[in-house]
């Protein structure tokens, strides 16, 4: 997905000649020169490396030709070529690399000013943080909690938004509001980074709570552009989560739920070691309420996925689900400098002296001894 701008030029660009170009490249106060490729610049070291070929070059080939033969005679076999000559073709071979790599790094100069809205959907993920995702399913081999193949995920859908405002919502017992809605995925990241089953002193699993916190972290933004991606292995302990998904969806708000877990359960660990037990000693096993969650998807127009290992395809959650089936609402606009691509003059001049270079001959017509 990528994010649709709507660019408006507010300003035209400069009109330049050829010559300033060179010297505003060469002009290192200059701020209206930008290389797009700067990483490129390091393959200007072949220039002085051909310079130095060519001279090397030439003076061997004086050399060689002196011990080939006497003064008089090499003047004579000589007269018909010219040193000059072969010294503007190395010149033009010179000439032409160095401007090729200069069009290579993507010389820009001028730019206009342009109004970019960025346009997206509001997206709030509420994550079960109750101690029952620390749990360390089989299939997985044991090496990450649920806890932390969730947060895994959702970092890999940071990476695929594109204009989109996102949240997060960190729910037990209760649910607060980790992150409100930003445009600042790396700020979202430090949040997600801070989530952890410590964070809420109240336990259980408060899916209602979880789905009104979010409900309230959309104030503001457009109802047709709102979606909840609630992710839980337990069962709802308040009762109201179906009465809270039919107030998501009076306010045009969707939510895909993910079941994270299986149908026989699984016990809480605990911080010190063991399992928790209830009072008569037996073990408490962490059941998901997989009934509640597809009904809370099925009456708010979302989908529900069940995943087994703590494995979420938030991808295609986000893709197929999310993107899919709502509309992109206008989340702001900012101006930027767009830069005007002025490389096709060097590499007009790298092309014109490289193919002048084979059409100018070394030899005179005239006869003459040349110096060597």
């Amino acid at each position: 997905m990528r994010m649709p701008l709507d660019i408006r030029p507010l300003a035209a660009a400069p009109k330049v000649s050829p010559a300033l170009l060179v010297a505003g490249l060469f002009l290192g106060g200059c701020s209206d020169v930008q290389l797009g490729s700067p990483e490129s610049l390091w393959l200007l070291w072949l220039v002085p490396a051909l310079v130095v070929f060519f001279i090397y070059a030439f003076r061997t080939k004086t050399r060689l030709l002196r011990h080939f033969a006497a003064t008089e005679m090499l003047e004579r076999l000589t007269s018909g070529v010219s040193r000059p000559r072969q010294y503007l073709k190395a010149m033009l071979v010179v000439i032409g690399l160095g401007a090729a790599i200069l069009a290579l790094a993507e010389l820009r100069y001028g730019f206009t000013w342009e109004e970019v809205k960025r346009e997206g959907v509001d997206i709030v993920v509420a994550l079960d943080v109750s101690d029952s995702m620390l749990v360390e399913d089989a299939e997985s081999g044991g090496r990450l909690s649920r806890l932390e193949r969730a947060k895994r995920e959702i970092t890999d859908l940071l990476a695929l938004l594109e204009g989109d405002r996102i949240g997060l919502v960190a729910f037990a017992g209760a649910a607060f509001v980790e992150c409100p809605l930003t445009l600042d995925y790396g700020a979202a990241e430090i949040f997600l980074d801070a989530i952890d089953t410590d964070l809420i002193p109240v336990k259980g699993t408060d899916l209602a709570g979880a789905v009104r916190t979010a409900l309230e972290a959309f104030e503001g933004s457009a109802s047709s552009s709102q979606a909840i991606i609630l992710i839980t292995d337990g069962e709802d302990h308040s009762g109201d989560a179906l009465k809270a998904a039919e107030e998501a969806a009076l306010a045009g708000v969707r939510i895909f739920t993910i079941g994270i877990g299986r149908d026989e359960g699984a016990p809480i660990p605990q911080a010190k070691g063991g399992f928790r037990r209830d009072r008569r000693g037996d073990i408490i096993l962490s059941k998901l309420d997989e009934p509640t969650l597809q009904k809370m998807a099925l009456n708010t127009g979302g989908r529900y996925v069940r995943s087994v290992t703590g494995d979420v395809d938030l991808e295609q959650i986000y893709a197929q689900g999310i993107k899919a089936t709502l509309e992109d609402q206008e989340l702001g606009s900012k101006r930027r400098q767009r830069w005007e691509e002025r490389f096709q003059w060097l590499l007009a001049l790298a092309l014109l002296v490289l193919m002048l270079e084979p059409l100018i001959s070394d030899r005179v017509r005239r006869g003459g001894p040349a110096r060597v």
